[in-house]
């Protein structure tokens, strides 16, 4: 029975189709409210998340993995041979 529901409402919807001018179909003024709407929200939502980004401390932990600076020097200058100097944080 879906079937025919839908062939029925094809039949009904496709004379008011065949109604609208395709030279002069246009957004008009729903199509701008709605593209306001959207905008003014887009916008709304950015200055939020700006407002909660401001508000973040993010400080960033040692990497538990790398080693010391002061361990890293030492070793490399008693040793002889090293990666030649101290630990550079990782880059991601």
């Amino acid at each position: 029975m879906p079937d025919m529901s839908a062939s029925l409402a094809l039949t009904h919807l496709v004379p008011l189709a065949k109604e609208v001018d395709e030279n002069k179909v246009t957004p008009g003024v729903l199509g701008f409210i709605v593209f306001a709407v959207m905008a003014v929200a887009v916008w709304g939502l950015m200055k939020s998340m700006n407002r909660q980004l401001t508000r973040v401390d993010f400080e960033e932990d040692a990497d538990p993995k790398a080693e010391p600076a002061g361990k890293a020097t030492s070793a490399s200058a008693g040793s002889g041979s090293g990666s030649g100097g101290t630990a550079s944080p990782a880059k991601g």
